[in-house]
């Protein structure tokens, strides 16, 4: 159930995100989910992989900075009030949340979660039988 993210560290400048699509693009990995959040410095780009050991690897070949770190992927209906239900489950068991983001195909909303304790958050979503992505499933999406 834990899914490896990448974490990619970005100077804020043209053309430094096309510099990772094209280098992962080239190596066969395909780009899953991402996220990009940035100050006015430079930017951190969070993404899901086909591969992410031989992702993690080609860029730090390439001078990227990067690091790993363990996600978990929430499948719910995409539908008004389904990811509400979940937050609130994660809540009331405290859970805390330090940064999600989203994507929907078709009629799941898929929900990348970086909990602070990770293990407690697949414990408490399976006990309430909310469904959860196995890596292998996310990468064919």
């Amino acid at each position: 159930m834990i899914i490896k993210q990448l974490s990619i560290f970005l100077e804020n400048k043209s053309g430094r995100l096309h510099e990772v699509s094209e280098l992962l693009g080239r190596e066969g990995i395909n780009m899953s989910a991402f996220s990009v959040a940035d100050t006015s410095e430079f930017g951190i780009l969070r993404m899901i992989v086909s591969d992410h050991e031989k992702a993690y690897k080609a860029l730090r070949e390439n001078s990227f900075s990067v690091s790993l770190t363990d996600v978990v992927c929430l499948s719910c209906p995409n539908q008004p009030g389904a990811m509400a239900k979940a937050l609130r489950i994660l809540s009331e068991n405290d859970v805390s949340i330090e940064y999600l983001y989203a994507f929907s195909v078709g009629e799941s909303a898929n929900v990348v979660i970086k909990p602070d304790h990770l293990d407690k958050c697949i414990s408490v979503l399976q006990q309430h039988r909310m469904e959860l992505v196995k890596a292998s499933d996310l990468y064919k999406i």
